[in-house]
C-alpha cells in the first residue's frame, strides 16, 4: 500500500527537519494546558480568588480549545504549513508572554484564552502533516514520537510546574516556556517547508457559532459539574451543548452538497476510524480524571506538597515517553491488534487497582500503578492514532486530525465530570454517615477512580474490534 506522499520509499530529510520542529512545538504548547493546575493556590492566594474562579484557568483552556479546533479542519486547508506554525505559534508566545506579566486574575484568564487558541491549531497541524509526508509503513515509529507531545505534555504539566513553584514565583511558569517557545517559532520557520496543497474556499460562519455553541457549551458544562452550586446552569449548558454539536453535525452534512463543511463527518461512516476514536476518548477520559483525582489524593488525602507531587507523578509521563517510539516501532511490524488489546486490559485493570487507594496507601504502590498505567496508555494511544487517521482517504486528514482534537478536549471535560461528581457525592455520603474528613475524601476518591475504570473496562471491550493495519482508504460518499 502507498501512503498520499508517495511510495513507502522513506522518509526525506527535509520532512523528518518538518515533523521535528512540528513535534517540538505542540510538545510545548501543550505542556500549557495542564501546567497551571499545581499552581491554582499560589494563584488564588496571589490574586485573592477563591478555588472555583482559579479553576477557570483550567477550564477556560479547554473551552477555548474546544471551540477553536473543529474549525481548523477547514483553516489547514486553507493556509501553507508555514503560515499556520507561524499564527499558531505567534498566538501562543502573545499568551504566555501576557500570562507572565498579568496584574490582574482576569487578565491572565485572557492569556490563557489566548494561548489556548495558539494550542488549538498544533495538534492539528502536527497530525495532518505526518499523514501528508510519512509513507503508511513508517507511520507507526513517527507516531511513537508524536506521542510525546500530545500524550506525555499534558502528564507532565504538573510535574513542571511543581518543580518551578519549589524554586521560584509562579510568574516562572511562563517565563521558563516563553523563550524556549520563542526559540522553536523561530527554528520552526526557518527549518519548514510547505506541505500539502491549498484549497481555497469560504468559512460557514453559521457553522463557526454552532460549533462554538456546541462544543464550548458541551465543555463547559461538563467542567462546571462538579460544583454543586453551578450544577443546575451546568445541566442546562450540557443540554445547550448537545443540542448545539447536533445542529452543527445537521449543518455538515448539508455543506457536503455545497461548499463543503467547516468539519467534515464523513469521517465517522469508516469504521476503523469511529471505533479507533471511541477508544482514543475512553483513554482520555481515564488519562486526565487519574490525573486530577491523583493531584487531589496526593495533596488533601496524603498531605504531599505540589514538588513532591509532581515529582511523584513525573516518572509516568517520562516513562510513556520513552515507550512512545519502541510501541511505534512494533506497531510497523506487528500492527495495531497486538499491541491495543493488551494496553486496553491492563489499563482497566491499572484505573480499577486505584480504586483501592486508602489513606494508608504505600506511596511508592501509588507511584508503580501510575506508570503501569501510563505505559499501558502508550501502547494505546500510539498505535490507535495510526490505525484511525491511517484509514481515511487523503482529503480528510485534516478533518480526522481536528475531529480528534476535539474529541480529546470533551472527554477530557467528560471524564474529570464524573469522576470528580462521584467523589464529591461518596465524600459527603461518608462525612453525613460520621466518617472523618481524611477518610470521607480518601473513600471519595476510590469511587471517583471506580468510575474512571467502569470507562476503561468498555474501552477494553472496544479494543478487540480494533483491526492489525488499516483497510485501504474507501472514497468518502458524498
Amino acid at each position: 500500500m502507498t501512503s498520499a506522499a508517495g511510495p513507502d520509499t522513506g522518509i526525506s530529510a527535509a520532512s523528518i527537519g518538518v515533523l521535528r520542529w512540528l513535534v517540538a512545538a505542540a510538545f510545548v504548547v501543550i505542556l500549557n494546558e495542564t501546567i497551571t493546575m499545581t499552581a491554582v493556590p499560589r494563584l488564588m492566594e496571589h490574586f485573592d480568588v477563591g478555588a472555583t474562579a482559579a479553576q477557570w484557568l483550567s477550564t477556560i483552556f479547554l473551552l477555548t480549545m474546544a471551540v477553536v479546533i473543529p474549525i481548523t479542519g477547514w483553516f489547514l486547508q486553507r493556509v501553507s504549513t508555514r503560515t499556520a506554525f507561524m499564527l499558531a505559534m505567534g498566538v501562543f508566545l502573545v499568551g504566555t508572554a501576557l500570562a507572565a506579566i498579568a496584574w490582574a486574575f482576569p487578565v491572565l484568564l485572557v492569556a490563557r484564552v489566548i494561548q489556548a487558541a495558539g494550542t488549538a491549531v498544533m495538534f492539528p497541524l502536527l497530525m495532518t502533516t505526518l499523514m501528508e509526508i510519512v509513507p503508511a509503513n513508517q507511520r507507526g515509529r513517527v507516531m511513537g514520537y508524536v506521542t510525546l507531545a500530545i500524550s506525555v505534555a499534558p502528564a507532565l504539566g504538573p510535574a513542571v510546574s511543581g518543580v518551578v513553584l519549589h524554586f521560584l514565583d509562579w510568574r516562572w511558569i511562563f517565563l521558563v516556556v516563553l523563550p524556549i517557545a520563542a526559540a522553536i517559532t523561530i527554528g520552526g520557520l526557518r527549518g519548514l517547508t510547505n506541505v500539502g496543497t491549498i484549497v481555497v474556499s469560504s468559512v460557514d460562519w453559521l457553522s463557526v457559532v454552532l460549533a462554538a455553541v456546541g462544543f464550548g457549551g458541551l465543555v463547559y458544562g461538563l467542567s462546571e459539574f462538579a460544583n454543586p452550586a453551578a450544577r443546575s446552569l451546568a445541566i442546562v449548558w450540557t443540554v445547550v451543548g448537545v443540542i448545539g454539536i447536533a445542529a452543527f453535525a445537521w449543518r455538515q452534512a448539508r455543506l457536503v452538497r455545497g461548499p463543503g463543511p467547516l468539519l467534515d463527518l464523513r469521517t465517522l461512516r469508516i469504521g476503523t476510524f469511529r471505533t479507533s476514536l471511541a477508544l482514543l476518548a475512553i483513554g482520555f477520559m481515564g488519562m486526565l480524571a487519574s490525573m486530577l483525582l491523583l493531584q487531589l489524593y496526593l495533596q488533601d488525602v496524603r498531605d504531599l506538597g505540589p514538588l513532591e507531587t509532581g515529582l511523584l507523578v513525573m516518572p509516568g509521563g517520562v516513562a510513556m515517553g520513552l515507550l512512545g517510539p519502541v510501541i511505534g516501532r512494533l506497531y510497523d511490524l506487528h500492527g495495531a491488534r497486538r499491541l491495543v488489546r493488551p494496553g486496553a486490559v491492563v489499563f482497566a485493570l491499572a484505573m480499577a487497582g486505584f480504586a483501592f487507594f486508602g489513606s494508608t496507601t504505600p506511596i511508592w504502590l501509588v507511584l508503580v500503578l501510575h506508570v503501569v498505567l501510563m505505559l499501558s496508555l502508550s501502547f494505546v494511544f500510539t498505535p490507535l492514532f495510526t490505525v484511525g487517521l491511517g484509514a481515511l482517504p487523503h482529503e480528510l486528514y485534516s478533518h480526522g486530525s481536528s475531529l480528534l482534537g476535539t474529541i480529546q478536549q470533551v472527554a477530557g471535560a467528560l471524564g474529570t465530570a464524573v469522576s470528580i461528581t462521584v467523589m464529591t457525592l461518596r465524600t459527603v455520603d461518608l462525612q453525613t454517615g460520621g466518617a472523618t474528613e481524611i477518610e470521607a475524601a480518601a473513600g471519595g476518591m476510590s469511587w471517583g477512580f471506580a468510575a474512571a475504570a467502569v470507562t476503561a473496562f468498555i474501552g477494553m471491550i472496544l479494543a478487540f474490534r480494533i483491526p492489525a493495519r488499516p483497510s485501504e482508504p474507501a472514497q468518502p460518499a458524498g
